[in-house]
């Protein structure tokens, strides 16, 4: 008798493609980890193992491709929790933004000895496949980039406009920004640093044809002059507190401001893949989509988080969802699904940043100082359940959510085999029930964080099953099988 050709069989699902509008109800063949056969009816006998989807949606593993791993919490154990939270949430890939100077490893010095050590830290841990962003901080680090690209995989770097100038939570002093940075005397974190990053990739594009397409920039837009300047004033407004504080503190003409000075520099330096990341506001975007068409020459992304479409500043969690950019008023929020419905935005991320209520500083049910607090919280474990709840409410196609979560973010940054459900690609799937609905608890949540700022809120539609390339990862509630998540060497091969 013949061996099976198939190693599993997903059965009675409907699939939801990024490229195609249509779900067809059908099943799913698996072979080495890959998608081998995508057809309306497989024969169970043609698979070793055959599971039952029950008529689930079932949507592309979600590539997260903007986390921070392991920046309050030691790498080795926020991998293995904020990654078992992820695939809770049919997260498969995470992408995770790394740096020298404070938090994350506590350290400067060259990414040549540091980010091996990165790796060694995260090999065994994390349940979803994953891959790292990395910053060049020092001068120094622009010589290596094309090294990370190369030997290490790594062609997406970022930049962090305010650092140098503001502080992570807060106002800082010079000085205190450069012990934060961990920097020599030498160097300086500014606009001319931020030029010779961009410089180094168009470097790399043109030295390496086989990266350029996935050689990219990404940049955290907010000017640090104009946050200081209203940090100041808003201090001393006491009609003003908590989240809405925080807003107009940095203010979204920070942003757009931040946005034009990013764009005329990628211009200038031809550095044509350039991720505006994590949007907040109406004139974020508004001036993003103006530089895109003053410089057509570069391939400018969008992106938005699944925090600043689900909170705003009269959110319940209050202290607890400071976050840079910060939560801002509804109206910034409709603007920005209206920007999502409207096909100008290009993919939506978590941005998640485990940070435990001890190290948050937010007080008994994040009520605090919203000036003391650290900024930054998690919800990987949300990014589709939330992007699907709100956005079928208000008419978001499946097949656009598929889009938005998985396939954008994997062409860009190289993740070739995958974001689709297709002969192939990785067998990585996110099985949703479309009718259940939860209310959101920081207790369900594997995440080592302990509260949640999305507490409390209605979500329908809830990931069931989790698969990791043909492996269970994540059934009704519970991680299954230990870490199985492998290093993403950008770009992935596809065979």
């Amino acid at each position: 008798m013949a061996e099976p050709a198939l190693d599993l069989l997903i059965k009675n699902v409907r699939v939801v493609r990024p490229t195609r509008p249509e779900v067809e109800r059908g099943d799913i063949g698996v072979r080495d980890g890959r998608i081998a056969r995508v057809a309306p009816e497989i024969a169970a006998a043609e698979a070793r193992r055959v599971y039952d989807g029950r008529g689930r949606l079932a949507f592309p593993g979600v590539v997260d491709a903007h986390t921070h791993v392991g920046i309050y919490g030691p790498l080795a154990e926020d991998a293995v929790h904020e990654s078992r939270a992820a695939v809770s949430g049919g997260v498969t890939t995470m992408l995770t933004y790394f740096r020298t100077g404070q938090y994350y490893l506590n350290r400067g010095g060259r990414y040549a000895e540091l980010f091996p050590e990165v790796l060694k830290l995260s090999e065994g841990r994390y349940h979803c496949d994953y891959g790292y962003h990395l910053a060049p901080i020092a001068a120094g680090h622009v010589d290596e980039m094309e090294a990370l690209a190369t030997t290490h995989g790594v062609p997406s770097f970022k930049i962090f406009m305010f650092y140098g100038g503001y502080g992570l939570h807060g106002t800082a002093g010079d000085e205190e920004q450069r012990r934060f940075l961990m920097i020599g005397p030498e160097d300086h974190y500014d606009l001319a640093h931020f030029e010779f990053v961009m410089r180094a990739a168009a470097l790399i594009r043109a030295r390496h044809p086989r990266l350029a397409e996935h050689v990219s920039v990404s940049l955290h837009c907010e000017m640090a002059d104009i946050l200081n300047a209203y940090t100041r004033l808003v201090q001393k407004d006491t009609s003003l507190t908590g989240l809405a504080a925080y807003s107009a503190a940095r203010p979204p003409h920070a942003e757009g401001l931040a946005v034009a000075v990013a764009a005329y520099l990628a211009h200038e330096t031809a550095c044509v893949n350039v991720n505006l990341l994590h949007l907040s506001s109406r004139k974020a975007v508004e001036s993003a989509l103006t530089m895109a068409r003053a410089f057509p020459n570069v391939s400018f992304r969008r992106e938005v988080t699944v925090g600043h479409l689900l909170l705003d500043v009269d959110a319940p969690s209050a202290t607890y969802a400071k976050v840079n950019p910060p939560i801002r008023p509804r109206e910034d929020v409709e603007y920005l699904w209206r920007a999502v419905l409207e096909g100008q935005v290009d993919w939506i991320v978590s941005d998640h940043a485990c940070c435990a209520a001890e190290t948050k500083g937010a007080g008994a049910g994040g009520r605090g100082d919203i000036w003391l607090a650290k900024s930054g919280f998690g919800g990987t474990e949300y990014l589709l359940a939330g992007v699907f709840s709100e956005g079928r409410r208000r008419g978001l196609p499946l097949h656009r959510i598929a889009a938005l979560t998985a396939w954008n973010p994997a062409r860009r940054y190289g993740l070739l085999a995958k974001g689709d459900l297709a002969p192939g690609f990785d067998a990585d799937l996110a099985l949703l029930d479309p009718d259940r609905a939860f209310t959101v608890s920081a207790a369900d949540s594997p995440s080592g964080q302990g509260y949640t700022p999305f507490e409390g809120q209605r979500l329908t539609g809830q990931v069931t099953a989790t698969f990791l390339r043909g492996e269970l990862a994540w059934e009704d509630g519970r991680a299954v099988g230990p870490p199985r998540g492998r290093y993403l060497r950008r770009p992935t091969p596809t065979t």
